[in-house]
């Protein structure tokens, strides 16, 4: 057997395991396993949190199976003066050509000050908007995860037998407000008169607080708990022990709730990250605004949990066949707010892709809860 014949084959082994888009093929990225590249990867908490952190450590796990790949990562590094010499060790101690910052808060002012010093090495941020006049060798990434949310609300919309379904989130940021109405839209799409309740905790990793909004959601009548914290957790493990439904976040939390978990939004972070690398690999500017979502194969919802029937399986599944095909729109009008206001009008339509929903304030109709 030879080497480029094993190559070949454990890469398109790895990506069918991690769903990537069919684009990134072996021949595109051209791997020379006699000059690895390596690869740098920070992140602002514990690999182990059951969410965001634990979602890019699944994606490096991944790419250290990549033939010609050398990882080396950093957890638990403050949004600081710590992430810019975390960065520069990689580069200058690992020698990392291609550095992934995970965390929003590494954006401004520490990958662009580090950018600044390296010219010849990419940075590719998680969330950042890169601008005119920033530095050419930062590349920022996202995904559509509220697409992965709307199929979370479709599955919930047929398990509730309450219609009261809740969300304990952070904050009422845009990306939060996006997938908060995306599960609200999906759920209703099953029975317009489902209510969701959601509860604001007031920052992203808050455990106790997590706990009590969960126990108050259940204490209302609600039947399935969803969530959007940085670690999912607290939320899913409370609603198991309230024997409540819940859905996850960022990752599985299915293994802590085997008899509620239902379903959840996943990132899929292998894709932009193979992106980078193919850039890094052909010696190309890398792509400022990388965004893609389930036919981009950015995002993904969780397998289902043994709760869940063959029936609404199949459902979902349609469901995700037409979104995939551009047959199924989440926000397009006529669609109003929880206060009664006409939002997006009658006849406008906004893919997953426009840039109209960056800036979204409101909770939809069916949603009880404030900004």
């Amino acid at each position: 057997m030879s080497a480029s014949g094993f190559d070949r084959r454990t890469f398109l082994k790895l990506v069918a395991a991690s769903g990537a888009a069919p684009s990134l093929l072996l021949s595109d990225l051209a791997f020379a396993v006699d000059t690895p590249l390596t690869v740098g990867i920070l992140y602002s908490g514990s690999k182990q949190d059951y969410g965001f952190n634990q979602s890019h450590a699944l994606a490096a796990a991944e790419l250290k199976k990549v033939p010609g790949i050398k990882v080396v990562e950093e957890e638990r590094v403050p949004e600081t003066i710590a992430a810019q010499r975390s960065m520069e060790g990689m580069i200058r101690q690992d020698g990392a050509k291609l550095v992934i910052a995970t965390s929003f808060g590494y954006f401004k002012p520490h990958v662009l000050e580090v950018a600044k010093k390296y010219p010849d090495i990419t940075f590719a941020h998680t969330g950042g908007i890169w601008a005119p006049g920033m530095p050419e060798n930062i590349g920022t990434f996202y995904g559509y995860i509220f697409a992965a949310q709307y199929l979370a609300g479709v599955t919930a919309g047929h398990m509730t037998k309450t219609k009261k379904l809740g969300v304990v989130a952070a904050k009422p940021t845009p990306n939060l407000l996006r997938s908060i109405n995306a599960f609200t839209l999906g759920a209703r799409s099953v029975d317009p008169t489902i209510q969701v309740r959601v509860i604001f905790t007031g920052d992203w990793v808050l455990p106790v607080r997590e706990a009590e909004s969960a126990n108050s959601l259940a204490d209302q009548g609600v039947d399935v708990i969803a969530c959007n914290v940085d670690s999912p957790k607290v939320v899913v493990e409370t609603a198991e022990k309230r024997g409540v439904m819940s859905v996850g976040y960022h990752t599985s939390q299915a293994d802590v709730a085997p008899k509620g978990f239902l379903t959840g939004a996943e990132w899929n972070w292998i894709v932009p990250y193979m992106e980078f690398v193919k850039g890094v690999r052909a010696a190309q500017k890398p792509v400022h605004y990388l965004r893609g979502g389930l036919a981009e194969k950015f995002v993904k919802y969780t397998p289902f949990g043994k709760a869940v029937p063959q029936n609404v399986r199949d459902a979902v599944e349609r469901v995700h066949a037409e979104m995939v095909a551009g047959k199924r729109v989440i926000y397009a009008g006529p669609l109003k707010d929880n206060k009664g206001n006409v939002v997006i009008p009658a006849g406008t339509v906004y893919r997953d892709n426009d840039r109209a929903l960056d800036p979204i304030n409101y909770l939809v109709e069916g949603v009880i809860g404030e900004v």
